[in-house]
């Protein structure tokens, strides 16, 4: 993605975002679910109060 911190129209750096978007290379296909790495949370056990 092409640095547009410099750029102060909005319109002209939405412009070169787009066009910096366009040229990039594909990503790749995930290999691994989106989240997989995420903390897993235990489930309660029934009747236990959470606080």
């Amino acid at each position: 993605m092409a640095n547009t911190k410099k750029i102060e129209d909005k319109a002209e750096r939405k412009k070169v975002k787009r066009a910096s978007r366009k040229k990039a290379a594909p990503k790749a296909k995930r290999t691994a679910p989106r989240g997989s790495n995420k903390k897993k949370v235990k489930k309660l056990v029934r009747g236990q109060s959470k606080r």
